[in-house]
């Protein structure tokens, strides 16, 4: 083979090499959002902005999508908690949380997991107003048991770019057993195994 094939070869070599990543780069650089949605992106580990609906052509290999957040009114169904009321009723209670991301810059720095965050803080609060309510008013409290737990939620969300819209709860109730684990009392004994 003589020098000009080799050389010829070579740069075939180099140009394809060019092109792929010429490509590679155009597929990083250009990003398509959907209306519903916003990303994040960050250059070099530090945000840099967020991307609303539309064309956006980034960086490429210095510029990441980080998060992809949705931004429509989400719906999040949490197991039932069980809560203790004044008057010693164990109350358990269905929660489902209406909920919408405002500001994606918060919601992807300001908490690692918003939505482990949002059913941890629903446990809690309910167990607060529950607890402090007997078992009658449980039941015929219920527009002001959501309403002052949509509250709570919403203060404490609003940092980090979340906004509740809506709080519905539903609950089913039994009355403690007579002799709890800690009561004075103790359960009746099982019957002795009859002896030979």
């Amino acid at each position: 083979m003589s020098s000009g094939q080799v050389i010829g070869n070579i740069a075939v070599i180099v140009v394809l090499t060019l092109i792929v990543f010429v490509v590679i780069s155009l597929v990083r650089a250009v990003r398509i959002v959907p209306q519903s949605q916003a990303y994040v992106v960050e250059r070099l580990g530090r945000y840099q902005a967020v991307l609303q609906g539309g064309f956006h052509l980034l960086v490429p290999f210095v510029d990441r999508v980080a998060a992809r957040i949705d931004l429509r009114e989400q719906v999040a169904n949490f197991p039932p908690q069980p809560v203790i009321t004044a008057d010693q009723a164990m109350v358990s209670i269905d929660s489902v949380i209406y909920f919408q991301i405002t500001d994606p810059k918060s919601a992807t720095y300001e908490v690692a997991n918003f939505l482990q965050a949002i059913e941890q803080l629903t446990a809690t609060t309910l167990r607060n107003l529950i607890g402090s309510l007997d078992l009658e008013q449980t039941q015929t409290s219920r527009e002001s048991i959501n309403k002052q737990l949509r509250g709570v939620l919403d203060e404490a969300t609003g940092p980090w770019g979340i906004r509740v819209t809506r709080v519905e709860s539903s609950r089913s109730s039994r009355r403690r057993e007579s002799w709890p684990p800690w009561s004075s009392r103790s359960p009746p004994s099982a019957p002795s195994a009859p002896r030979f």
